[in-house]
């Protein structure tokens, strides 16, 4: 059985961020936090089967579910999201992860969510979390440089028709010794396969897979 607790804090802008905290029934010492991209929600696959895999080994799982299709950042620069970003998943750990008792994370980020995982994997609880990048954003300088930086264990998987995949930067990620990377071809943003939907399923089951192996 499991306790879903769903919240919110009051974020960039004052725009409303909500929030699931899903724990298992049994006090458990692991977190899972997932941040997702801006239209890929908590609910698509690549988190949905995340979740259940965490929470079937006794992992409690944070979903930061921040509404940036909401029309109310319609407005919104690349570079204000940026900074709406960074502030909303900083204020969601600075009231539920300020006494925290737990002493394993896992983060798991996907596009947007990955700029904000480059800053908050700084935090001293932190230090030995272990990072899964999926779908970074290495056009942006700070992601890339935070993922080159980064000495936490980590994932990273992207396509190579994905329109945030550099391949010079790619190239440096994958020479981390801390950091398996893996690129698929002819896969996109969404990790969706132009092959067809049965070799996008083999992909989502290979990040899965390795997920898996990577949180034992």
């Amino acid at each position: 059985m499991f306790k879903i607790e769903k919240r919110s804090v009051e974020g960039y802008k004052d725009f409303e961020v909500p929030f699931a905290f899903i724990k298992t029934e049994n006090e458990a010492n692991s977190l899972a936090i997932l941040l997702p991209g801006a239209g890929y929600t908590t609910s698509s696959p690549l988190f949905h089967y995340s979740t259940e895999l965490f929470l079937n080994r006794s992992v409690d799982v944070l979903k930061v579910n921040y509404q940036y299709k909401n029309e109310a950042y319609d407005n919104f620069t690349m570079e204000e999201l940026s900074t709406a970003i960074k502030h909303d998943v900083k204020t969601v750990f600075d009231q539920e992860l300020e006494d925290s008792s737990y002493a394993n994370f896992y983060l798991i980020g996907k596009s947007l969510g990955t700029i904000a995982m480059g800053i908050e994997l700084q935090r001293p609880i932190f230090q030995q979390a272990k990072a899964v990048w999926l779908t970074p954003l290495l056009q942006q300088d700070d992601v890339f440089q935070a993922m080159l930086d980064s000495s936490n264990e980590g994932l990273c998987f992207i396509g190579d028709v994905d329109r945030c995949y550099i391949k010079d930067r790619y190239a440096q990620i994958k020479r981390k010794t801390n950091m398996s990377s893996k690129l698929f071809p002819n896969v996109d943003h969404s990790l969706d396969s132009r092959d067809g939907v049965m070799r996008s399923i083999e992909v989502l089951e290979t990040v899965i897979q390795d997920i898996k192996d990577f949180s034992n």
